[in-house]
């Protein structure tokens, strides 16, 4: 028998399994991302503006959950990937402003039926590589016929300017072979900064525009 049909048969099983549960995490991203609508409408209505620019949700795929299983040494079934895995079901939150992001977190923390798990500030503690952003793993219930569940979904909440940093450089790692020469990591870097130097000075323009409007 050759190797790949072993590393097919598992693909498989982890597929049919997938599906069984698919829903719940679907249905924990719907309950998630109307939360945040309904936040970002009474805000708006408060403040005549919105915090959030844009939402997006996605779910991991089944390579991944298998590619990720392995790293971990862990078998590949559907109930390793449901307990280990807290990223597969996830929603990225894009704000304006700095202050938003911390606006929104405030909001979700207040929200009695959501349980923040895990806080992960990469604004304040940026990642070595520059990368910057706010993650929370939040659990989400999720009603379903059989009673009230509770489903994992990882939530990053992010300014503009740092998605604008973040895709690109998710792109050219993904393009470029695994090894970067550090030169261009250094460039990388120091892009990122200058991106979080603007970042700053648009929350500090956005603050005196507000301040004359009183």
């Amino acid at each position: 028998m050759s190797t790949t049909e072993p590393m097919n048969e598992r693909f498989g099983e982890l597929l049919e399994a997938f599906v069984t549960v698919q829903c719940r995490y679907q249905a924990a991203l719907r309950e998630i991302r109307t939360k945040l609508e309904i936040l970002d409408e009474e805000f708006q209505m408060r403040n005549k503006r919105n915090p959030i620019h844009t939402m997006q949700s996605r779910m991991k795929t089944i390579p991944s959950m298998v590619e990720k299983l392995r790293r971990k040494g862990l078998a590949v079934t559907m109930e390793n990937a449901v307990e280990a895995l807290s990223d597969i079901a996830g929603i990225r939150v894009i704000c304006s402003y700095i202050d938003d992001i911390y606006t929104l977190y405030r909001l979700l923390l207040a929200q009695d039926d959501i349980l923040i798990k895990e806080t992960r500030d990469y604004i304040k503690n940026p990642k070595p590589n520059g990368y910057r952003s706010l993650h929370l793993l939040a659990d989400i219930p999720v009603y379903l016929a059989e009673g009230k569940v509770y489903v994992p979904v990882e939530i990053q909440i992010r300014t503009i300017a740092m998605d604008f940093w973040a895709s690109l450089e998710h792109q050219l790692r993904y393009k470029e072979p695994e090894w970067v020469p550090k030169s261009l990591n250094e460039e990388l870097f120091r892009s990122a900064e200058d991106i979080a130097a603007i970042d700053l000075k648009m929350q500090a323009i956005y603050n005196a525009v507000s301040e004359l409007n009183k």
